[in-house]
């Protein structure tokens, strides 16, 4: 493998359209694509007004999300924080996280380490 790899993120493959989330959101894990062995990388987007339709946990994997543009708002278990660009967030891996945009949409970045098959899915996190 290369000691480096560039790519761009736009051009990673959109998992949340391939799901059948693409009207709410798009979500491109590019470390597989960069050839990422240890760290989990993906740019997340939810179009404007739109609360995600899960949330979710991890087993073991702390996760660190960084907004870059939009606003909105995250649940983290039972509290609600709002987010606005260059926003820092560490999340615990047994706590619940779902985000939703404001009027402009919000895009973020996520990084942890990789831990395949460590997320705990959880059905609309908002209602």
């Amino acid at each position: 493998m290369s000691a480096y790899t560039l790519k761009n993120l736009m051009e990673t493959k959109d998992m949340a359209a391939e799901q059948g989330f693409g009207e709410a959101m798009s979500a491109r894990f590019a470390y597989g694509e960069l050839g990422c062995e240890q760290l989990g990388f993906s740019l997340q987007e939810l179009r404007p007004n739109v609360e995600a339709p899960f949330g979710h946990t991890h087993n073991q994997a702390e996760e660190v999300y960084v907004v870059l543009s939009g606003s909105g708002r995250v649940r983290l278990d039972d509290d609600v924080r709002e987010l606005k660009p260059l926003d820092a967030l560490r999340v615990a891996p047994q706590v619940m996280r779902a985000f939703a945009a404001g009027p402009e949409g919000l895009r973020y970045l996520v990084f942890s380490a990789r831990r395949e098959g460590d997320a705990n899915m959880q059905p609309e996190p908002w209602t």
